[in-house]
């Protein structure tokens, strides 16, 4: 029996395996394809990714350094709000060789990492889970004394473990222009019903253009218009579902729930990198596998660390349904030099961002 079985090895799977393994568990962590693949997410993270990857992987994954970001009430045309920092503000990195690179890391640390191997059912008793999982040689059975639950926002470790499903699924769709740019400035525009679309320059490896919206909002018509509006031709279209709003609990008697999964995401961008890494340091330093009154500890755990932040963000994210003459007010008023972290939109009352506001 395995002290811990993770399913799914994006950052917050494999981040929770490394750091559980490094703490002497036995681990096992299971990816139903290969790791990275296939890509949904966009690749515009804060500078604090590089505390959780080695110093020498920076080389390997950085694409570009941003400075700011451009907001349109409208369209390419349309006018222009900056919001910029003069130091870099946030960075664009390979999503793909990012996860691949967490896994090496849960890897080394001593996490058994199985790529292509499917979770099929997951059985949660009050002595351990029994997993069944398939795989190239077949079916077999794997028991565990926890489950991490790290497979994203339709999780099946959610689903039949009987956890409470996220507040709401956006659609979000990207892809790509192969065209080298390394513009310091990302385009954002509130053109989608209650989200926003986006352009991001991603150095020598082109432009990433993309937009989430509600389900039925026919999100491929209103990516072809931002397209056109810029008049590029895109290649490696992505599709997938970004979970907003953590449910009221993320933990049964032996299963607990990690990343998109526990819906541990930015209401205002959607991005989760981040708070489901940092869910998963949480859930490293208080659960432990003999004792499931821990799991309670962890809920407390990450939700004293990522609560205000997302209750913030969900007050952010109204911003982008007021009428636009508000809009246009706002961000006029706020645009300019600012002080404010990506992923922590407590920031915004900070000494620094509100000096900021008081010299302009």
């Amino acid at each position: 029996m395995y002290d811990f079985a993770v399913v799914g090895v994006g950052p917050a799977g494999a981040r929770f395996a490394r750091r559980a393994a490094e703490s002497g568990y036995d681990v096992v962590a299971f990816e139903q394809g290969t790791v990275g693949t296939p890509l949904a997410c966009s690749g515009h993270v804060s500078t604090d990714i590089w505390d959780y990857v080695p110093d020498d992987a920076k080389a390997d994954l950085l694409q570009n350094r941003v400075y700011g970001a451009r907001f349109h009430v409208g369209g390419p045309d349309s006018a222009a709000y900056p919001f910029y920092k003069r130091e870099e503000i946030s960075n664009v990195i390979d999503r793909v060789e990012l996860d691949r690179t967490l896994a090496d890391c849960a890897r080394e640390a001593g996490a058994d990492v199985r790529e292509e191997h499917t979770v099929v059912d997951v059985d949660e008793r009050h002595d351990g889970v029994e997993l069944t999982v398939s795989n190239a040689g077949g079916t077999e059975t794997v028991r565990a004394k926890m489950v991490a639950g790290c497979d994203g926002p339709t999780s099946r470790v959610r689903r039949q473990c009987g956890l409470p499903e996220p507040a709401e699924i956006l659609h979000g769709v990207l892809a790509f222009d192969p065209d080298p740019d390394d513009g310091d400035f990302v385009d954002v525009h509130l053109t989608a019903p209650r989200f926003f679309a986006w352009r991001i320059p991603r150095g020598d490896a082109g432009v990433e253009y993309g937009l989430a919206a509600p389900p039925g909002r026919s999100v491929n018509d209103l990516f072809e218009r931002l397209t056109d509006a810029y008049a590029v031709e895109t290649e490696h279209f992505c599709s997938g579902a970004i979970p907003i709003g953590p449910p009221e609990r993320v933990h049964g008697r032996r299963a607990f729930l990690l990343g998109d999964a526990a819906a541990q995401t930015k209401p205002f961008t959607g991005g989760g990198i981040l708070y489901g890494m940092t869910a998963a340091d949480c859930a490293a330093r208080t659960v432990d596998p003999d004792d499931p009154g821990t799991l309670r500890e962890y809920e407390s755990a990450w939700r004293s660390e990522l609560s205000r932040e997302i209750a913030l963000g969900h007050w952010l994210r109204r911003a982008y349904s007021l009428p636009e003459p508000i809009q246009r007010l706002g961000l006029r008023t706020l645009s300019g030099e600012i002080g404010v972290h990506m992923d922590r939109p407590t920031s915004f009352f900070s000494r620094e961002h509100l000096t900021k506001l008081v010299g302009r």
